[in-house]
């Protein structure tokens, strides 16, 4: 995800299976955790969350599937948490993200 290059520790490792799990699918995740939970996660987490709903569905009931929250959302502000950025790349923008900030109380004016 997002490497160009396998680590050591994944050398000679062939995955039973993988799913390919578009941007558009993911961050719905990411936003709504950061909303939600107070969780800022990044696209690498959205895309495990992903992969690990899709394979709930896929396996059905009963089983337990676990998954690794491996990066903070704050590395990808410029991109992630910028509205003009997903809506250039047809990626969903949440209502949250895409309205106008919030005035500040006058105690904080000079």
């Amino acid at each position: 995800i997002g490497q160009g290059r396998i680590t050591a520790n994944l050398e000679g490792f062939a995955p039973d299976m993988a799913y390919q799990i578009p941007d558009g699918e993911a961050l719905p995740y990411v936003f709504d955790l950061l909303a939600e939970e107070g969780l800022c996660l990044g696209g690498s987490s959205a895309i495990n969350i992903a992969g690990a709903v899709r394979m709930a569905k896929d396996m059905g009931p009963g089983h337990t599937i676990v998954t690794v929250l491996c990066d903070f959302g704050t590395r990808y502000q410029s991109k992630l948490f910028n509205p003009a950025f997903l809506k250039e790349q047809g990626l969903p923008v949440p209502v949250w993200l895409d309205r106008a900030p919030a005035r500040l109380p006058a105690v904080f004016e000079d």
